[in-house]
């Protein structure tokens, strides 16, 4: 039988020949279906015979056990060619129990988000935490950690500790690689990475925003193997022509699908995949996950059959995963039985042959990994309000202008009100808050404090533990004393989201796991980040056309346009340096 990243004993190939032959019985057939031949793009009507956890063969056979399919479509499981688990705010094993039932069969995850908090021990808790799930975890070896120099994360993550996993049957290549300014500059330790990639024959995922000419022919010739960061149908059809594979993404955060279909041809429909990047419980619950991306493909215009190729053999063929992605002879018995080609309403999932979900429902034992190992997680140093004054030379400031919508922010610039010393005042009447990152990791006593306009919050302060990709603090806040008040309850919880107004927590989600995960279901999940966004936006004044938790997350992420604040100050992403609060 197949196991999880795919075995097979002499005993087994003898058995599924036999079966396949016709010579002895199936443990399985799903009869009655119309199958989704990826290859010849076919839709046949037939049954599916299944032994040890493979497909044997399309056609007429005899089994101990017969599912009627009563004329559904059979479709390989599907495939998220790239996700965190971390940014679900779930565990790996409660969101493998909410995205089995939508058809996700195999997700390729990339826990950097963990291992920059944890380091290599985050990493081992989200493996063997994936044990504990039907859901079949591919996790990708994380190149950057930190994503730059230019903030303080919880472990640097070399290519000599990569090599401590990169031969673990549990890794399947190495994770996306956001320091793509490294990799055009030919960096040392960048080429380093790549060349551990190369020994090993393992692929390497990509992250290039922006990336075009030369520099992406100089990104592209490390045989990267895939981009989910194309802003344009421009981009992606220049990363395509080089060679790549393109993700069409549709996350909580980031949606670039309903932009990037648009560009999918005939010709190159081959080299798109489907992803989510990131995807809370709250979009699984009311949406789905890749069974609403291959609605809103179809939507847009695209062939049902093109669609399902994007959802599992493309990614396979990426990502050289060889067992799964079609129902043919000696493929994983990974399937899903949808009732049309527009809605795909899923009705049942097997994974590695094993009836998983029925009608929303995932049917295995949800049993959960110890948490121990990654408790524990935020570290303050000397932290005060005195560390969130913001100090100016000249009234008129560079600022981080929020976009709705997205993690992309503006760079822009405006004149604020300072008081007798110097100090940033808050007008009421403007849409600028203070913004601040204090380190989490190593106790340093790092806090770097910027300005933020477009979030809208009027009252009161929000922390959080998760700001992408080294996980420190970040609050913004109306006052210095509820910004102070929340970093402080934030610390005393161990980590995850707080809401404070007059000096009170009127609400808050602990993430034990790394400060970045619950440990509760994602129901539970759901209810508290409902219930968070709706304070947010009701008592803390919040705009409401920003998302006021993700949109926070991302305000630190340093490889992503334009401007961002980590713990070592304000960031220019387009210069790729720090730059002063004054604009003058």
């Amino acid at each position: 039988m197949l196991g999880k990243v795919g075995s097979m004993t002499k005993q087994c190939l003898k058995n599924l020949i036999d079966v396949a032959a016709g010579r002895i019985p199936a443990d399985l057939l799903i009869k009655n279906c119309k199958i989704i031949n990826v290859f010849s793009g076919e839709i046949t009507e037939g049954n599916i015979a299944i032994t040890e956890g493979m497909i044997a063969g399309v056609g007429d056979y005899e089994a101990k056990e017969v599912v009627d399919g009563a004329g559904a479509y059979a479709a390989p499981g599907f495939i998220d060619s790239h996700i965190h688990v971390e940014s679900s705010y779930l565990s790996p094993e409660e969101l493998g129990r909410l995205l089995v039932p939508h058809g996700g069969t195999t997700i390729i995850a990339d826990p950097h988000e963990i291992v920059n908090v944890c380091g290599l021990i985050g990493l081992q808790y989200m493996i063997d935490a994936a044990k504990n799930t039907k859901l079949d975890i591919r996790y990708m070896l994380p190149s950057c950690v930190p994503a730059t120099v230019f903030e303080h994360s919880g472990a640097v993550i070399d290519a000599e500790k990569m090599r401590e996993f990169i031969d673990s049957e549990d890794i399947l290549g190495i994770g996306e690689f956001m320091d793509f300014p490294g990799v055009i500059a030919a960096a040392d330790g960048d080429l380093d990475k790549l060349m551990l990639s190369k020994e090993r024959g393992k692929p390497v995922d990509g992250h290039a925003p922006g990336v075009s000419g030369k520099a992406l022919n100089a990104y592209a010739a490390t045989r990267i193997v895939a981009d989910h960061e194309c802003a344009s149908v421009e981009d992606m059809q220049n990363k395509i022509a080089c060679g790549m594979y393109v993700m069409l993404r549709d996350g909580s955060a980031c949606k670039d699908l309903e932009r990037l279909v648009k560009g999918v041809t005939a010709q190159n429909a081959r080299r798109c995949i489907l992803c989510s990047d990131d995807r809370q419980p709250k979009t699984i619950l009311h949406e789905g996950h890749l069974d609403n991306h291959l609605r809103m493909c179809v939507e847009a215009g695209i062939d049902a059959v093109e669609a399902i190729r994007m959802a599992t053999i493309n990614a396979c063929e990426c990502f050289g995963i060889k067992d799964r992605g079609a129902i043919a002879p000696g493929y994983r018995a990974d399937i899903v039985l949808f009732d049309n080609l527009k809605d795909f309403r899923v009705q049942k999932v097997w994974i590695n042959g094993e009836l998983c979900a029925e009608h929303g429902k995932y049917l295995p034992e949800l049993k959960k990994h110890s948490i121990d190992t990654v408790k524990g997680s935020v570290h303050l140093a000397d932290f005060s309000k005195e560390k969130l004054k913001l100090k100016l030379k000249s009234n008129k400031v560079n600022l981080i202008q929020v976009l709705p919508g997205g993690v992309v922010t503006k760079k822009a610039t405006a004149t604020v009100d300072l008081d007798s010393a110097g100090n940033f005042v808050r007008n009421p009447e403007v849409d600028i808050v203070k913004v601040s990152v204090a380190e989490r990791h190593h106790a340093l006593g790092n806090v770097a404090n910027g300005l933020l306009a477009g979030y809208g919050i009027k009252q009161g302060a929000i922390a959080v533990s998760i700001a992408h990709d080294s996980h420190n603090i970040i609050a913004v806040g109306a006052n210095d004393e509820d910004m102070a008040f929340a970093i402080k309850a934030l610390e005393e919880q161990e980590g995850g989201i707080i809401l404070v107004k007059d000096g009170q927590v009127i609400e808050r989600m602990p993430m034990p796991i790394a400060g970045l995960m619950s440990d509760q279901s994602g129901e539970w999940v759901d209810e508290k980040l409902s219930a968070i966004h709706k304070l947010a936006h009701e008592e803390l004044g919040v705009n409401d056309t920003v998302e006021p938790v993700m949109t926070l997350t991302f305000m630190s992420l340093a490889v992503i346009p334009e401007i961002k604040l980590t713990d070592m100050g304000l960031f220019d992403v387009t210069t790729f340096s720090f730059i002063p609060l004054e604009a003058e």
